[in-house]
């Protein structure tokens, strides 16, 4: 048990290029090299995005779960990020700021620039400039940055759940939202309709 692929092994190389053709292939047929599809979540039209986002998400939580269940993968061996409260609330302000104003977030940005959209290939050249000036400046806020350090946060248990009352928690809420983004969505397009 452990990890399935390692850098050791050089075929890990050709399955990751193989998995990152294939995500990019899944991002362009779910419309994800749209700005306009994928700026529609925040503006009510169009909840393309958060469906996909919601079925990738509780996918592979509910395969993890499996996978550790069977023993064909421990999940105390997977790596979790560190939780940094501020850097995490500005990040997440000024992506979320980003995607609303460019209507593409980095991997989509590629994703859209990879079949020749000139707007997803000036966001993504921005999009590098910022890594370079944060890395360039990155002494002066590097204090902030790993501020409030919380550790590897998991949701459940910082809730006192148990993982698999979560898990069952996450998919009902992600069915209500398809549910409801659902009914929005129906709703917005008559009343665009009549206009």
């Amino acid at each position: 048990m452990g990890p399935i692929f390692t850098a050791a092994d050089e075929w890990s190389f050709v399955i990751a290029l193989v998995i990152g053709i294939a995500f990019g292939y899944l991002l362009e047929s779910a419309g994800f090299s749209s700005s306009r599809k994928l700026a529609g979540v925040f503006y009510g039209y169009d909840f393309v995005v958060l469906q996909v986002f919601f079925t990738a998400a509780f996918t592979a939580a509910l395969g993890l779960v499996f996978f550790d269940y069977f023993g064909w993968l421990d999940l105390s061996k997977i790596w979790v990020n560190k939780f940094y409260v501020g850097s995490a609330i500005l990040g997440g302000a000024l992506m979320g700021l980003g995607f609303i104003i460019g209507g593409f977030c980095p991997g989509t940005s590629a994703c859209a620039s990879a079949i020749g959209k000139i707007d997803a290939m000036l966001f993504l050249g921005g999009f590098i400039i910022g890594v370079v000036i944060f890395d360039a400046f990155y002494p002066l806020y590097s204090g902030f940055y790993k501020d409030q350090n919380l550790g590897p946060v998991k949701i459940y248990e910082t809730l006192g759940m148990d993982r698999e009352v979560f898990l069952l928690l996450f998919v009902t809420v992600a069915i209500l939202s398809f549910v409801a983004t659902g009914y929005i969505q129906k709703k917005i397009s008559q009343k665009s309709k009549k206009y």
